[in-house]
């Protein structure tokens, strides 16, 4: 293992930075070098954000827009962006100036948090790590800086894994206040993020919306270019080497092998396919060590250009290449992480991937082993199968919105409320445990995984993981379409709104036979999945209800789920059907009975839906 470094408090970052802005009569040559990517005029008034005046000032300067678009780098918990040229149509928009202002944001977030506390903010550390995309280098640059100005003492974790940087705010002896991951998870190596991370865990919508509303006037009020120059360079810290000893500690101590406690994957052939993200630690620094055998893993050199294939779980191609790998060498396992290892997905012994609601059965098998009658609460794109699944083995299903930070809310509220609920997962391979901190961990997840198929090799099974979901039925029908909003992207976001809330009075009036909108009493969640009916219901971050869908012939057949898109100015609509013909049925009624009758082809594009409804494909 290679020496892990203490984090030193002997290096300060509050180092004081001018904020003075140029006097009108030199504001423009500084402009002018720094290229700035908009024009001010003339007569160059500052602003504060606490003005009354402020939005009409700012419309009036020309930077409504520039701010809007600081704004409009939310997403959902995260921040992301395009960092690269290379995408066609879409403007480089996630800029060192646009970062530094959301990092310094962020740090004085923090500090107020601290402040709270009654603790001194003279001591404030906040760790950063990031995944290995081209465009890490230059933007850490950017959020040193950012929390340089905030005041915070700041410390580099270097290549690192989201669920790491997390766990680098509880781990002694590191445990710093706040933790900022640098990652754009599965998308192309153009794009790039910030995951923000506190002792309490990863910062809700609500937080970072308040947090890129503060940046959005930064960015508008600052007049100099982002620092390529650190006064104070960051403390360099091996955090990875702490994280990992922490994942084969609690492989030994819960496998606790009557041989070999050391090594407890002796025997073991287990293929990890890391997508050149930065997952490729698992291999040599967990499994190797443990005494795995990882001959034929895949993708292990981390490469921001991603090379071979998307660093995705749900990516076919990354399944497939794994699945010929565990094949090819009769593997035990095979592993897929995503690019920053919050996600993960396995293939079993017979060469079967799972992931999606097989993942979220095998998790739930093992978790409802270790607490019966434990609550599994899942976004509401699962299938009726995995509820009868989970119900069969005594466990409780509660479907919730859609996002993974929605659903490990929703299971952070239900124990809070007194409900047991031991693990919450999305479709996307994002999972959570509460005895984890209630953390998306994919690296945690798989090791769950690992304990669990160790177990049954010493009860005397040879049968592997796959085994725990073989009576997991599958529905029979399953698509996703998406409808594009015929809007200016500001305004998507309010059109997706009307479009659905729409969607669900044509439900409630009864214009859609059969259709009626799902709910989930025993979790306090009604309207369609969700609406929260507790007395602390949770803000709605984007708009979307689950109907159930019946008929006098088959009773319940199917679903339907259309939610607003918090990526890309569309409405995504999924459905399932456990009868033959069962989607295509749905999408005429939805076409038919909801989108021409209520005149949405002046808002939408819906193409994909009338395609498919009038031949069964989407070409």
């Amino acid at each position: 293992m290679s020496s892990t470094l203490s984090p030193s408090t002997s290096l300060n970052n509050n180092t004081h930075i001018n904020h003075n802005f140029p006097s009108s009569s030199t504001h423009r040559t500084l402009l002018k070098t720094l290229n700035f990517p908009f024009s001010i005029p003339s007569k160059l008034t500052l602003i504060s954000p606490k003005s009354s005046t402020t939005a009409n000032l700012y419309n009036e300067l020309g930077l409504d827009e520039e701010m809007g678009r600081i704004k409009r780098l939310q997403n959902g918990s995260d921040v992301r962006g395009v960092a690269v040229e290379g995408e066609p149509g879409r403007k480089v928009d996630l800029t060192p100036p646009a970062v530094e202002a959301i990092a310094e944001s962020f740090g004085e977030w923090v500090m107020n948090g601290v402040k709270e506390k009654g603790r001194s903010v003279e001591d404030v550390r906040v760790s950063l790590g990031r995944d290995p995309r081209i465009s890490g280098g230059s933007l850490s640059v950017a959020i040193f800086s950012g929390l340089g100005r905030a005041g915070c003492i700041t410390y580099d974790m270097g290549l690192a894994t989201t669920p790491a940087c997390f766990m680098s705010t509880v781990l002694p002896p590191f445990s710093y206040d706040a933790s900022i991951m640098m990652t754009a998870s599965h998308l192309p190596y153009t794009r790039n993020g910030l995951k923000f991370f506190t002792k309490k865990g990863g910062l809700t919508s609500p937080e970072v919306e308040e947090i890129c509303d503060k940046a959005a006037f930064k960015y508008a009020n600052r007049l100099t270019k982002v620092s390529t120059l650190l006064k104070t360079t960051p403390t360099r810290v091996d955090f990875m080497s702490v994280y990992s000893k922490h994942l084969r500690d609690i492989i030994k101590e819960r496998v606790n092998h009557p041989q070999h406690y050391d090594t407890p994957l002796e025997g073991f052939q287990i293929i990890v396919n890391a997508g050149n993200g930065s997952g490729g630690f698992f291999t040599y620094d967990v499994l190797d060590k443990l005494g795995a055998d990882t001959f034929g893993s895949l993708n292990l050199t981390p490469d921001g250009m991603f090379p071979n294939h998307i660093p995705n779980p749900e990516d076919k191609v990354a399944m497939s290449v794994t699945r010929a790998a565990v094949l090819e060498t009769s593997a035990d396992l095979g592993i897929v992480f995503d690019t920053d290892v919050d996600r993960s997905g396995v293939v079993d012994k017979e060469g079967n991937p799972i992931n999606g609601d097989k993942l979220i059965a095998l998790m739930a098998a093992i978790v409802l082993k270790e607490h019966p009658g434990s609550t599994i609460v899942t976004d509401a794109r699962t299938s009726m199968a995995l509820t009868r699944f989970i119900t069969d083995r005594d466990g409780q299903h509660c479907l919730y919105r859609v996002g993974y930070r929605n659903v490990i809310d929703k299971g952070v509220q239900l124990n809070e409320d007194g409900v047991d609920a031991h693990l919450m997962m999305e479709t996307s391979g994002h999972g959570a445990l509460k005895e984890n901190y209630f953390l998306d961990d994919g690296a945690y997840m798989v090791v769950k995984i690992i304990i669990e198929m160790v177990r049954m090799k010493l009860e005397g099974s040879n049968e592997g993981i796959g085994s725990l979901i073989k009576d997991l039925e599958e529905p029979l029908e399953s698509v996703e379409l998406r409808m594009n909003i015929l809007s200016e992207p500001k305004y998507a976001k309010a059109q997706a709104i009307d479009i659905i809330e729409t969607f669900k009075n044509y439900i409630e009036e009864g214009r859609l036979a059969g259709w009626e909108l799902d709910g989930c009493g025993d979790c306090w969640v009604s309207d369609g999945c969700l609406v929260d009916s507790n007395d602390t219901p949770a803000p709605v971050d984007a708009q979307m209800y689950r109907a159930k869908v019946s008929s006098d012939e088959n009773g319940q057949y199917g679903w339907i789920h259309i939610r607003q898109s918090i990526h890309n100015p569309n409405i995504a609509v999924n459905m399932q059907s456990t009868v033959l013909g069962g989607c295509l049925s749905m999408a005429r009624v939805f076409l038919d009975k909801f989108l021409i009758a209520s005149g949405m082809d002046k808002d939408l594009d819906f193409s994909q839906i009338d395609k498919y409804a009038k031949n069964g494909n989407m070409s």
